[in-house]
């Protein structure tokens, strides 16, 4: 696996570019998150998105209630069975997202020049002339000669299907706009973006709240999505409010920068989120459109450098509609990959999408292929130093791990973990191989609990028990580039001793030769704790 890598500042053979790519049981490194809803909420379309790559379903609770997600995660549980292919549950706040309602769903078309009224009276029937609005304050927060763009929800900026506007006047509670384009707005609810503008709503608003509480609590959410992350409390609000809702304590949060106050606070809601999702499709109306790149690439440069996951969204828009990307598209996908994206984020191509698992697929081709290039060691060398002297000893146990791993040319790297913790530091130097993270049970009593565990029993090394914790820490995994993890065995927890250990790491490596990324005479770098002390060694597979 190794072997197949080069660098884009090597030669490249033309020919080399025409040959087929080798099939791998992982279709990438990189993770795909898959937005489901209309197009892709049937068992056997999830089935195609999960054996395409999908390994995080998102939620958006923009569209449709909780019943109707309800039947599409139960589809999913049931997919998973079917596929036995792993997957993480993200649900993707409302937060302070500005809406026209369209109740009728009545086509309204606006004309270039003509003006239109935006007004918070939502009883009002929807026109050419008047959008009525889902909030009372916009009159109080934009002036004359601000720029308000509408489109349909995650809405590709077709001048044709979206609209900017061009504040010409508040009147009361109402806001006069002049159209820049014909447009034609079609179905019942489309987005309202005012650029560059304040809206004083809280983050986390009482209906996000309320479905967190209910149906994230139910379903014990692995990632809560945080539209409109502004500022480092936002982080801290919802912490502590899921800290109140049992399991959820566990739920890890990602930022979603979406907009100028996001961006100037990147640093503070860092440090306080698990993750970040870059929000490219809002953010790109805040930025002038030749510093959206630069955003992308400095993000993702911190969020790699601070070991944390990084989400890119927006990259195959057309393919909502065509079963082929553009050819800007296709190289988007890469440079967000060779950026250092752990994750791609498909929205609208999945949602509403009529190629769900097309897309998918494609997506972790052009993944894999810009995978190959990826300039490993200039980033560990830039990662080393960035990181200083001295290493905790964790850190210095991980980058050892990927730097012997590299050296020996390793098919896969093996690291047993009970919090994850050690596996995504050993993600965070990038290693070209993938990485097995076996989840080790820590126990804290005698007594165990044994019983079915359920939808999520797949791709496990042992048939396991009901072990909540090591769930999370299991599908958490699959948002962070290169990680791929397995259940232990709760007989053979974190404080076992070496005779077990090497028990589970011989099940490790025969699921590693099932799955076909391990082979006889492979190398094999192993991360594990013996005792009190953290070891890194080296394994060569016989016949």
């Amino acid at each position: 696996m190794h072997s197949g890598h080069v660098l884009l500042e090597e030669p490249i053979r033309m020919a080399s570019i025409l040959e087929p790519s080798r099939a791998s049981f992982f279709p990438a490194m990189t993770k795909i998150v898959g937005t489901l809803g209309p197009k892709s909420r049937s068992v056997e379309v999830i089935s195609g998105c999960l054996k395409a790559g999908m390994s995080v379903a998102r939620f958006d609770f923009s569209w449709h209630d909780p019943e109707y997600h309800q039947e599409t995660l139960e589809n999913l549980k049931a997919a998973v069975k079917i596929t036995k292919k792993l997957c993480a549950v993200m649900l993707d706040t409302v937060g302070p997202e500005l809406q026209v309602v369209n109740k009728s769903e009545k086509a309204i078309s606006l004309q270039e020049d003509a003006t239109v009224i935006l007004t918070p009276d939502e009883g009002q029937e929807p026109s050419s002339e008047l959008l009525p609005i889902n909030f009372d304050g916009l009159s109080k927060a934009v002036k004359k000669g601000d720029t308000i763009f509408i489109g349909q929800y995650l809405f590709t900026g077709s001048e044709t299907t979206s609209v900017w506007l061009e504040v010409g006047e508040v009147q009361g509670n109402n806001v006069v706009c002049v159209i820049k384009n014909s447009a034609t707005l079609t179905g019942s609810l489309f987005t309202l973006h005012a650029s560059q503008i304040r809206i004083e709503l809280p983050t986390l608003s009482d209906k996000d709240k309320e479905v967190i509480s209910s149906w994230g609590v139910q379903n014990k959410i692995d990632f809560l999505s945080l539209s409109y992350t502004r500022h480092a409390e936002d982080v801290r609000q919802a912490r502590e409010f899921l800290s109140k809702l049992g399991d959820l304590y566990q739920t890890q949060i990602f930022a979603k920068i979406e907009n100028i106050e996001g961006l100037n606070h990147f640093d503070e809601i860092l440090q306080e989120a698990d993750g970040i999702i870059l929000s490219r499709g809002n953010l790109g109306i805040d930025l002038p459109p030749e510093k959206v790149f630069l955003f992308q690439k400095a993000a993702l440069y911190k969020c790699n450098m601070a070991g944390k996951p990084a989400v890119v969204t927006r990259v195959v828009d057309s393919m909502t509609d065509n079963l082929r990307p553009t050819r800007a598209e296709a190289t988007d996908v890469a440079n967000a990959v060779l950026d250092g994206s752990d994750a791609i984020l498909l929205g609208a191509e999945t949602l509403r999408g009529l190629y769900p698992v097309e897309t998918i697929s494609i997506v972790g081709k052009i993944c894999a292929e810009a995978e190959k290039v990826f300039n490993q060691d200039l980033y560990f060398k830039k990662t080393v130093k960035y990181v200083g002297e001295p290493m905790t000893h964790l850190e210095s146990i991980a980058s050892s791990a990927v730097r012997a791993a590299i050296k020996v040319k390793a098919s896969v790297i093996i690291c047993f973990t009970s919090s994850g913790r050690a596996a995504r530091l050993i993600a965070k130097y990038r290693p070209t191989m993938p990485v097995l993270s076996v989840v080790i049970p820590r126990l804290k009593t005698n007594q165990l609990r044994w019983s079915f565990s359920g939808a999520f029993e797949m791709q496990l090394i042992m048939p396991c028990s009901s072990r909540l914790k090591e769930e999370f820490v299991a599908r958490q995994s699959l948002i962070v580039r290169g990680l791929f993890p397995m259940l232990a065995d709760p007989r053979h927890p974190a404080e076992s001793t070496s005779a077990t250990n090497e028990s589970v790491l011989k099940v490790a490596l025969d699921h590693g030769k099932a799955s076909g990324i391990i082979k006889s005479h492979d190398r094999v770098v192993v991360c594990q704790k013996v005792g009190d002390a953290s070891v890194v060694k080296i394994i060569e597979l016989e016949d």
